[in-house]
Order: structure tokens, then sequence, then C-alpha cells
């Protein structure tokens, strides 16, 4: 609940900012906003320009039965009838996986996660679920019972991690199928699914020729044109929450990108006094360690939420090289210490913000 209240706040901020450029507005259009708590489990807010609420509203219905058949498609977590979806795809029948007929959309977007393995030098697997359940029990344990909170054995998590290997993800383009060899082998794709999602939402929007409107699903900020006139201006949530003086370390003013961080504080529990998050470094099966927060400016929210967890794995060198390597991406890290790095060409985007009074 912190981190989805975290979010609704961030969102009512960041959406009532005057934008600051000067270029002409089309005094027709008015600005709309809905709030709904229904995808991916978290927060989704749509911010739109339009000239009435019912144009709104209706792009909002699309965008929301859209975000819908994403999560039902893409949850570890939950059945629906009828639906194939990835827990079927996990589902363990006789000592074995069966070999699964799913949707083009799940099909797409494990190839996709499979480019995002190789890109992130492994550092992004959708193939770790057998890990990452383990991490997921022990958190949620840890929540309900704080004070027996505890961290997972590590010859448990040895053992998991023999059964990660993505190449053992079979992937049939042709004949829309999926088979997992290893029967030990689970997926979780909670490091792509947000913004791949809001990705193919985005596109799909444009595709129609919507614009002037702004996505954010649980953090994961996709913009679509202008603000009216405008450039959008988001903020980056200060990984150091306890600072109360200082909510946002940036502001960026952009159009047509996509924001997107991963952090420490975000989804994490204690154990004998120290905290414990959800960003789970593969070469030591533990929490990564390296950084507060990472976020990463793009044109495209599934490559942004991919490479803000793969970042944040890696050693500053290394990641810099990626980013530097990749076009259309820009990214800031955030130091244990506070201190700020960027990429080359990020801070063309950032802008000194001032609240009117």
């Amino acid at each position: 609940m912190k981190r989805v209240i975290s979010i609704v706040l961030i969102a009512s901020m960041l959406f009532t900012v005057t934008a600051l450029s000067g270029c002409e507005k089309n005094e027709e259009l008015q600005k709309f906003s809905n709030y709904y708590f229904d995808y991916f489990d978290t927060a989704t807010t749509i911010v739109g320009y339009e000239k009435t609420k019912e144009d709104f509203d209706a792009n909002c219905e699309e965008i929301t039965t859209l975000l819908n058949e994403y999560h039902r498609l893409f949850t570890i977590y939950n059945r629906y009838e009828g639906l194939n979806n990835l827990v079927t795809i996990n589902d363990v029948n006789n000592g074995k996986h069966d070999i699964v007929t799913v949707d083009k959309k799940i099909i797409d977007m494990l190839v996709f996660a499979k480019e995002m393995y190789s890109k992130t030098y492994g550092n992004v697997n959708v193939a770790m679920g057998s890990v990452l359940k383990i991490w997921h029990i022990y958190r949620n344990e840890g929540l309900d019972d704080p004070v027996n909170a505890e961290l997972p054995p590590m010859e448990k998590l040895i053992e998991a991690s023999k059964h990660t290997d993505i190449d053992d993800l079979i992937i049939d383009t042709e004949n829309n199928t999926v088979f997992i060899q290893d029967p030990d082998m689970t997926l979780d794709v909670g490091a792509i699914a947000k913004g791949y999602a809001v990705e193919q939402i985005a596109k799909h929007l444009e595709e129609k020729g919507v614009t002037g409107y702004i996505l954010n699903v649980g953090g994961n900020v996709r913009t679509i044109g202008m603000a009216n006139g405008d450039k959008w201006q988001v903020g980056i949530e200060n990984p150091d929450t306890e600072n109360k003086e200082k909510p946002y370390i940036e502001f960026l003013k952009v159009a047509g990108e996509s924001i997107v961080t991963s952090g420490s504080y975000q989804r994490f529990y204690y154990v004998d006094g120290k905290s414990y998050h959800h960003i789970i470094d593969p070469n030591t099966l533990m929490p990564g360690t390296k950084y507060r927060s990472v976020s990463v400016l793009t044109n495209d929210s599934g490559l942004g939420d991919a490479l803000s967890t793969a970042l944040f794995l890696m050693s500053y060198e290394d990641g810099k090289k990626l980013v530097e390597s990749t076009e259309n991406v820009e990214a800031m890290w955030v130091m244990n210490d506070g201190e700020q790095l960027y990429s080359d060409g990020f801070e063309a985007y950032t802008f000194e913000y001032t609240p009117q009074k």
C-alpha cells in the first residue's frame, strides 16, 4: 500500500506542473485524468488533452481494456477460465511442463524477453522464476510477521538457480506455442511486463493518431506526443524517501519518451534491521547493492523497464557502456551516498523546476 500511495501522490504532483515552453496551445483542449488500481498490482494514472470528457473517457476505456488483457496474460499468480497465460505455461503436469498454445501477445513478449537477456548480459532473465519465487515467499512472510522475518537459505537459492537457463524456454513463433524443457524452471516477467505492455498500448494509440497523453503504470511513465503544445514535465522520485524537503531529485521535459526507475526503496522487507529489496542479482542471488536507484530515459518503455533493472545490477562502467551502445537511451544512477551520475545526454532533458506559489 505504501508504494501505491506513493505513486498516486507522485502522479498528482507531476501532472499538475505547468508547462513552460512557448509553443502554441489549442484552447479547445482540456486536461483530464483518471486513476485505476486494477492492473499489474499497482496504480495506473492516465492524463490526456481532449476537447471533451467523452473523448478522453473513450480512450481511457480502450487503454484499460488493453491493460487488463496484458495483465491477465502476463500474470504468474492468477488463473482465468478459458485463458492460457503464464500460469498455464509454468504449470507442471506428471512431472513436466506442457506445450501450451498462447496468445501472440505472450509470444511477442517472450521473444522480446530473450532479446533483453542477450542485450543485458543475462542480468534480465525471465527464466529466474524458481529463484524469485523463493524470495517472494520469504518477503511476504517477513512483511506479515516482521519479528520473525528471515532471509532465504543460500543453499535453497543455489539449488533453484540451477533451473534458470533461458535456453530451456522454447518459443514456436509459427504455431504460437511455449514449452519449458526443465520441469523445475518457471517464468517471472516482472522485470519487463509492465513496461512492455505500456509500450504496446502507446504504439497502438500512436498508430490511431492519438496524441497528448501520458501513461503511468506503477512508475513506468510513457508520454504520447506533447502536452497541448508543450513538453511533458516529469519528476524523478528521490530514493531517500525520508527527505521530505526534496521529494524529487530531477525534473525532465519529454515528448514521446518513457522514463522508468528501478530502486532499492521499492518493495522491500527488513531482516534484523536491514532492508532487502526485490531486484535480485542473478550472480549473487541476493538483492543488488550498487545503487539507490537507476532511471532510464528512452523512447521504448519495454526497453526502459529491462534496462533500469539491468543497470541497477551492473557496475557503473559497464552500465554506461551499455547505455552508450544503445540508441535513444540515457540514464541516471543514484549512488549509495546520494551522488548522481549521468550518461552523456541525460542532462539535456533536465530543467530547474520552481514550484508555483
